[in-house]
């Protein structure tokens, strides 16, 4: 398992990079812009982080700025965790047999979503290629069951 970043969502994108990289010191790493989800993805590293973040894309913070307007309150900023994976299904497996909520199965072999016991949303990232579609994991893709 591997650290990747943690998201959290911004009101004002402009004003948020000021503060983030002038006045902190973080560095933009990469940006992605989404016309069709109207979102803009920013990933600052930290000064002794920076060639890492470039080679492997993490660590950083990424911000999200969704082009509509929102107020966000009681939290809402706070994205998620994310962490790079060996085995998704594996992993996945092994926290709903321990009684975990899987909120977003893996049904693709990429991604999922769980909630820590303080309902702290941490997103699975399978590394390298997606595995392939796996039961139980793909039959959920339809059965709203996540």
């Amino acid at each position: 398992m591997r650290y990747l970043h943690t998201m959290v969502r911004v009101k004002d994108l402009d004003a948020s990079l000021h503060f983030y990289t002038t006045l902190f010191g973080l560095t933009e790493i990469r940006r992605y812009e989404n016309e069709k989800g109207r979102f803009t993805l920013v990933f600052l590293a930290a000064k002794g982080d920076i060639d890492l973040a470039r080679a492997n894309l993490s660590p950083c913070l990424e911000l999200t700025y969704n082009w509509d307007t929102e107020n966000y309150t009681g939290g809402r900023n706070f994205g998620h965790l994310a962490y790079e994976v060996d085995d998704i299904y594996a992993i996945c497996q092994k926290l709903m047999d321990s009684g975990v909520t899987v909120n977003r199965p893996p049904r693709d072999g990429h991604m999922a979503f769980v909630r820590s016991p303080d309902g702290i949303s941490i997103e699975l990232i399978q590394k390298g290629e997606n595995l392939p579609s796996s039961e139980p994991w793909a039959s959920m893709a339809n059965t709203g069951v996540w």
